[in-house]
């Protein structure tokens, strides 16, 4: 019985794993499978590749090997900087962010709140744009560091983040930004953007998942998040998972050969799924600016429907997409990157997001405008808040539509 093909547009989520990494990585799962601390050849030859993926890693961003530190993920990378920053600064306890973080820093964010620290969540623009203005404004004495999200992984607006550690630097105040959605699609030049910290995770970029990295620019105290022995340089505790680094170290260098292709061919596919969506389904809407945006993100508004239920009918055709982020999904609740950015309850229940890579192809494109505009259409078709329903003539749809956003509004400010 033959496996129906999956036609993928949720790589901000994750992406596969690129042969050239499951093939780096099996001799470590296999014959070189000693512990890369060990005093004996044995682990010694372990810690050379390691090594060695901590040097292409490091080229990656444009970084010394010695500022890189391994972790699980890009959530415990995130956390760990602004752990750090409250750790070394105990009389600091304000941490400033922005609403559309990823789930990473806005749940620590309300953690912290619940811990007794302040953190304040800088609003966006109907277009998810950042104030600068409002950055600068909002450092106080007390912050202890700025942690602002290169790129988002919903609408795929870029932030301006050598300008915000600019400000930074100016005030004194640390900054971290979360990078996990840029690598193969933006130039990674830590130098360039003077940061402290940066985060990348390694299955966004076509390496396996459970790995991570967080850079930690020279010279800047850091206190480790984890504890533990004197792995990463006594930075982050535990054995290293060789492998997964290994496997990073290849789809890092991946990456750098990635970007003409990601900017060139990607984007132009992802241009013309989200313009002949515009173009040819009534009542849509990008979410987002257009530009700056990575080359490969595209969300996309349907008036009048549920994005559960477009997934499901998709998944029926082999499409895979999402309607925000991974790590959000099976919330009822509206976006919370799309509600910052004042798109209504209504409009951002029925908001899908395609996030193509580099094994997107025409065919996939095809495959998804021949299926998503009839399931637009049907679904439109049975509901009462859409004007093409038959039952129309008999009662007030804008008075049904009023009613329901306000029903949603509320059921998210209860919540």
């Amino acid at each position: 019985m033959s496996q129906q093909p999956y036609y993928y547009f949720d790589n901000n989520a994750t992406t596969r794993v690129a042969p050239e990494v499951v093939e780096a990585m099996v001799p470590f799962l296999s014959e070189m499978w000693g512990n890369p601390s060990s005093a004996y050849s044995f682990g010694h030859q372990v810690a050379r590749h390691l090594d060695s993926a901590r040097e292409r890693v490091a080229a990656l961003v444009n970084a010394d090997p010695r500022e890189v530190v391994f972790t699980s993920c890009g959530t415990e990378s995130n956390n760990s900087a602004i752990h750090s920053a409250l750790m070394l600064n105990p009389n600091k306890r304000h941490v400033l962010t922005t609403a559309v973080e990823h789930s990473a820093n806005i749940n620590f964010g309300e953690y912290l709140r619940r811990k007794g620290y302040e953190v304040t969540f800088l609003p966006v623009g109907t277009d998810g744009s950042l104030d600068l203005g409002l950055i600068e404004r909002s450092i106080r004495p007390e912050t202890a560091i700025v942690s602002v999200m290169w790129a988002n992984n919903e609408t795929g607006v870029i932030f301006p983040i050598e300008e915000v550690a600019a400000i930074c630097r100016a005030k004194g105040v640390l900054c971290h930004t979360d990078a996990v959605q840029t690598p193969g699609k933006l130039r990674i030049d830590t130098k360039a953007l003077g940061v402290d910290f940066l985060s990348l995770s390694g299955h966004k970029l076509h390496a396996p998942k459970g790995i991570g990295m967080l850079y930690v620019k020279k010279r800047t105290k850091f206190q480790p998040y984890v504890i533990g022995g004197h792995q990463e340089r006594g930075r982050r505790g535990g054995t290293e998972n060789v492998a997964s680094i290994v496997g990073f170290g290849r789809a890092a260098a991946l990456a750098m050969g990635h970007l003409d292709e990601e900017n060139t061919r990607v984007r132009a596919l992802r241009d013309r799924l989200e313009n002949t969506l515009l173009a040819e389904v009534p009542n849509t809407a990008r979410n987002g600016a257009r530009e700056p945006r990575l080359p490969n993100t595209s969300s996309i508004a349907f008036d009048f429907v549920e994005a559960e239920a477009v997934l499901m009918l998709l998944d029926q055709a082999g499409i895979c997409a999402s309607s925000g982020s991974a790590c959000t999904t099976g919330s009822l609740d509206p976006s919370h990157v799309l509600s910052a950015m004042g798109i209504s309850p209504m409009r951002a229940r029925g908001s899908l997001r395609f996030s193509l890579g580099i094994y997107n192809t025409e065919e996939d494109i095809r495959h998804l405008l021949e299926h998503l505009p009839p399931i637009i259409a049907r679904l439109r078709a049975i509901s009462p808040l859409s004007p093409q329903h038959p039952d129309n003539a008999s009662y007030d749809v804008r008075a049904a539509r009023i009613k329901h956003e306000q029903e949603m509004a509320q059921a998210a400010v209860s919540d």
